[in-house]
């Protein structure tokens, strides 16, 4: 079935991209097929192709979505706040952006935890999208040290997700107190939450983290 007549690119998008994490929340995302995605979103195959050519290529789109939807609001405040209170801010408007489509993202993750070859192939993108966080909240995310705070970030970030997971509270409470203390813990992890920009911390070699006891990036 082609497009609507009318149908903007970009909404085009996200309707294939909602249609994504409504299959995943109703079949999982293992069960999910490219044809399911393009009959949930009434759409034909040629148009799931003309914007998506895989299922790895729908993910990374899910995650650029909500990337554009934190970054929309523009840096995090710097007047009189820490670095480690920016981060915060920014991580918690990712959180908020799954909030309203829970179910499908929390679905597609597990599904991805439990195939490592997907997992692999949507780690990249993951860690990019960290890079842009710390960049959002004026963190320096260039040279050795920034690529170890993206690492330390995306750790700190599938922590929380585990705990967003299962946040019943209205206000999202569970999930900020999770946030904060990955952060606590996180802060003396290669300067995660380090402060003024300087090009010696981007220059210089950095030591790599222990991540080995840590829990796999979550994609979203």
């Amino acid at each position: 079935m082609p497009a609507r007549e009318g149908t903007t690119a970009d909404s085009l998008r996200d309707r294939i991209l909602d249609a994504a994490l409504a299959c995943a929340a109703r079949d999982g995302w293992a069960g999910t097929s490219l044809a399911a995605v393009a009959r949930e979103a009434d759409v034909s195959l040629l148009d799931l192709y003309g914007r998506f050519r895989s299922r790895p290529a729908i993910v990374a789109g899910l995650i650029d979505r909500v990337d554009r939807q934190v970054l929309a609001e523009g840096p995090a405040d710097t007047d009189d706040t820490s670095p480690r209170d920016r981060l915060f801010e920014v991580m918690m408007r990712r959180f908020d952006a799954l909030q309203p489509q829970r179910d499908g993202v929390t679905a597609l993750a597990w599904d991805l935890l439990r195939d490592p070859l997907s997992l692999a192939c949507t780690a990249p993108r993951l860690m990019r999208s960290m890079t842009w966080m710390l960049e959002a909240a004026g963190i320096p995310a260039t040279g050795p040290c920034g690529h170890l705070r993206a690492k330390g970030l995306a750790l700190v970030h599938a922590q929380t997700f585990r705990a967003w997971a299962r946040d019943d509270s209205p206000d999202m409470a569970g999930t900020m107190a999770a946030l904060d203390k990955a952060l606590m813990r996180a802060e003396g992890l290669a300067g995660l939450c380090g402060g003024r920009r300087r090009a010696a911390d981007d220059d210089g070699p950095a030591p790599e983290p222990d991540l080995s006891a840590g829990e796999a990036p979550a994609p979203s």
